[in-house]
């Protein structure tokens, strides 16, 4: 028995030693030398990196015309590593080097500095908007976060500025404050946005354009953002016809470059259109990773990564910055119950609704205010202040159930006081929430005027 135990030993030992030997082998000086085995759909295939690499890891790989195209594991089958590239996949079939060099075996990084203000980059930190390169930094800021403990993170600031009349009447927003901008297209979205990277109270604004067209880059940088908000932003862009890869990293760079500047104690304002597309270029990857299909063909893990986005944004730990991001969601078909749109909803703290009618009328933002609301407001406004809004708002809601029969003439003046009062109001209260894009407006102004509105009340 114990000559057994002796060869089971050196049995053990042999085949350890057979193992590291094998990595041995496919070690390289300067990293890890694997070969792709096949290409399926969005997916490649790499033999020979077994026990070396981990879901997220960078993968260089050597296309037939000798380019290098980076690329990260998303998978594994049957212990072979599956990867998604960040460009295009032409010029790769099996037998073409991939290499994993031993010094980026880490998660990805940027290296964010005061230098990036004013800049415009791709989601791997390269520069898109011809003014040459980066300053390099000493620090690198990880990709991929978790967010701040629940239980040590500051809590949600003072009131900020947004610049927009009807958002700080109606949905006033703390500093850490997280807000779901939700709409169907072409309703105003990249024009609101716009209003409040010039006009909101803030240090630093970072804006990620997921998916966006690439006609309308320029539009909405030299247009609609300006110099003035691009001195004070980082824009971050992954344009419709980008690898899906790319689109997602849009975000989360986005993400890591504002939670860097929040770590260096700033008041950073988060822009991000569209969380839609973020979970659209999700769902392309776990499907060519093999994920099944669930809801509305996203699989289980769109649903499992979007809260770990949407909570890296807000406070930070006291002492440090905030995070105040506004999300936009495009709801497909105007359907704001649609999966992307409810589960976002569930997670921030509070949703600002654009309406296609109200943008038909020809009032600008398109702002649905009876629809919209933030779940800060009762601690942020003054007790004054909320009166205002409740008073304003009742007196929409008023207008809107009797609309209809106002525009037939069914409604007799005199019949009830307070639908008599909306319809005197209304042109008043549409005038104070039409707001030219280059026009800025605050808190207080905004009070102060819907006070003034409100004052004539009968």
């Amino acid at each position: 028995m114990m000559e057994t135990a002796q060869n089971q030993k050196k049995m053990a030992i042999s085949g350890c030693l057979k193992g590291l030997l094998d990595q041995a082998v496919r070690l390289q000086p300067d990293g890890a030398l694997g070969t792709v085995q096949d290409v399926t759909g969005l997916c490649v295939t790499i033999h020979g990196l077994e026990g070396l690499v981990s879901i997220g890891d960078r993968i260089a790989i050597r296309s037939r015309s000798g380019s290098l195209i980076q690329s990260e594991v998303v998978g594994f089958h049957e212990a072979h590593a599956r990867v998604m590239a960040f460009g295009s996949l032409e010029g790769i079939g099996p037998g073409c080097e991939a290499r994993i060099p031993l010094s980026r075996q880490s998660s990805a990084s940027l290296g964010v500095n005061e230098s990036w203000l004013g800049r415009v980059v791709d989601p791997l930190g390269e520069p898109m908007d011809g003014k040459g390169a980066l300053i390099p930094a000493l620090d690198q800021q990880p990709v991929l976060n978790s967010p701040p403990n629940a239980a040590t993170r500051a809590r949600l600031g003072d009131r900020i500025d947004l610049g927009v009349r009807a958002l700080d009447a109606f949905t006033t927003c703390r500093r850490g404050q997280r807000l779901g901008l939700f709409a169907g297209s072409g309703v105003g979205k990249s024009t609101l946005l716009s209003m409040l990277a010039r006009g909101a109270d803030c240090d630093v604004a970072v804006i990620a354009l997921v998916g966006e067209r690439g006609r309308e880059v320029r539009e909405f940088i030299e247009d609609d953002l300006g110099p003035e908000g691009l001195a004070r932003s980082v824009v971050v862009i992954a344009t419709s016809d980008t690898p899906p890869l790319m689109r997602r990293d849009a975000a989360v760079s986005a993400m890591a470059i504002a939670e860097h500047f929040r770590d260096q104690g700033k008041s950073v304002l988060l822009l991000m259109d569209s969380v839609t597309r973020y979970c659209m270029a999700l769902r392309e990857i776990g499907l060519s990773a093999g994920e099944p299909p669930a809801t509305r063909g996203y699989p289980p893990s769109v649903f499992a990564d979007l809260p770990k986005l949407l909570e890296r944004a807000g406070p930070g730990y006291p002492g440090k910055g905030m995070i105040t991001a506004l999300f936009t969601v495009l709801v497909e078909g105007d359907d704001h119950n649609e999966p992307v749109a409810d589960a976002v909803r569930g997670i921030l703290d509070g949703h600002i609704v654009l309406d296609r009618k109200i943008g038909e009328q020809g009032r600008y933002p398109a702002i649905d205010v009876l629809r919209s609301l933030s779940r800060a407001v009762p601690g942020c406004n003054s007790a004054e202040e909320n009166r205002l809004t409740r008073q304003a708002r009742a007196t929409m809601a008023t207008y809107e159930r009797m609309a209809d029969m106002i525009r037939l003439g069914a409604y007799k003046s005199g019949t009830e006081k307070d639908v008599d009062e909306a319809i005197r109001l209304m042109p008043q209260l549409d005038t104070f929430l039409s707001q030219g894009k280059n026009e800025r407006s605050g808190c207080l102004d905004a009070f102060e005027q819907l006070a003034t509105i409100m004052g004539t009340a009968a």
